[in-house]
């Protein structure tokens, strides 16, 4: 019978967590009287999570061939499900999977799309949450981001709003400012946040760089992507502007003051200007052009391999 309900859990060196998060889960599920499945990816684990996820019965198991990061394996797992509804969750034990239905039940009502786990209680090291903290400020005044927990992985998505949505790189924590970008209504849950028992935490300040290169990314995306053109337009104008100012001071100098136009900087710095100027529209159209040609032709891409699938216990 094909599930309702897919559960997705990321997991990268997990080892010590994932046999009593899968009890969990298997018990909060079964409280349904939905099919479901669970789903976990093995993001290139080098502890024997993949041996662990194994001896497991019932699951759908991915296993990537390394370590690609958490949005990839989360994709896996997206594009793996075949539920209405899917459920994420990571693999380290921290989500507690009883919340699972709170979230479920907010999306009975027809106008939400995603239900997203608040952690009000934070668990985490002080260092990681003075991280969060300040990505999240950052993102509210880039991308005017409302989210109070964008890194919580326990949400509860309808299908059409992850069929919306490519992930790569750190922009799961991006995931449901895309979402709400795109018009589709996300309503946060508060939810537990319990201490980490095993293995170690995979944030710090590294994750963070990479995640504010991402985050100009969407900035760019929320901003231009339909027209990348109006921005590189409007720095052709500054650089034109800037540029007509340069040649107004060097007529200046030469009929004022009489200096030669090849021993005057300002000739230079004008033509510079000029030059950019042209640059930068030329390249803002061309950059419109394969914005136009890859949203009507080009196909989903992989970015990632699954060595293996297979349903633990058969």
């Amino acid at each position: 019978m094909k599930p309702l309900i897919s559960v997705v859990v990321p997991a990268y060196n997990e080892a010590g967590s994932i046999e009593k998060l899968h009890a969990e889960l298997r018990k909060v599920m079964d409280s349904f009287a939905q099919p479901y499945e669970l789903i976990y990816v093995d993001d290139g684990s080098t502890d024997g999570t993949a041996d662990t996820l194994g001896t497991l019965t019932g699951a759908v198991i991915l296993c990537l061939a390394r370590n690609y990061g958490q949005a990839t394996a989360l994709d896996a797992g997206f594009r793996a499900a075949q539920g209405d509804i899917i459920v994420t969750l990571d693999g380290d034990g921290q989500n507690d999977p009883a919340d699972i239905p709170k979230l479920l039940e907010r999306l009975t009502d027809p106008d939400v799309d995603v239900a997203a786990g608040w952690r009000m209680e934070r668990k985490d090291p002080r260092s990681i949450r003075f991280i969060t903290r300040a990505a999240r400020r950052l993102r509210g005044l880039v991308i005017s981001d409302t989210i109070h927990d964008s890194g919580c992985t326990l949400r509860a998505y309808r299908r059409a709003a992850i069929e919306s949505i490519d992930l790569f790189g750190e922009m799961h924590r991006y995931l449901l400012a895309l979402l709400v970008w795109k018009g589709f209504r996300v309503v946060e849950v508060p939810v537990a946040h319990r201490p980490r028992t095993a293995g170690k935490s995979k944030y710090g300040w590294s994750k963070a760089v990479r995640g504010f290169i991402d985050l100009m990314y969407i900035w760019f995306l929320y901003r231009y992507s339909e027209r990348p053109l109006h921005l590189f337009g409007y720095l052709s104008l500054a650089s034109l502007a800037l540029g007509i100012a340069s040649a107004a001071v060097t007529l200046h100098d030469k009929l004022a003051l009489g200096i030669h136009l090849n021993r005057d900087g300002w000739f230079f710095l004008a033509i510079f200007f000029l030059i950019v100027a042209l640059m930068l529209f030329s390249f803002g159209l061309v950059l419109d052009l394969l914005m136009r040609i890859y949203h009507n032709t080009s196909p989903r891409e992989r970015r990632y391999y699954v060595r293996r699938r297979y349903i633990a216990g058969s």
